[in-house]
């Protein structure tokens, strides 16, 4: 049985020029990238998260990733 999953990525650059990923799971089918914008705008504005290379400075991408899973084999109990 297949089973699909939907996950948000959210990339920022930090201070030190790295990369910081925020994963969020179950997206809304109907969510716009203005809206995401908007969040990882906030995001930034807050200074609510903290990485190794320092505050979060800029968007960098947003996915959104479909994901499916095919169980093949479940031992038995």
């Amino acid at each position: 049985m297949a089973e699909i999953t939907k996950s948000l990525r959210l990339v920022f650059k930090n201070q030190a020029g790295t990369n910081y990923t925020l994963t969020l799971d179950n997206p809304r089918d109907d969510i716009t990238g203005a809206e995401i914008e908007a969040v990882m705008d906030r995001i930034i504005a807050a200074n609510v998260i903290f990485t190794s290379g320092g505050d979060l400075v800029s968007k960098n991408d947003v996915k959104i990733i479909d994901r499916t899973v095919n169980d093949l084999y479940d031992p038995a109990q």
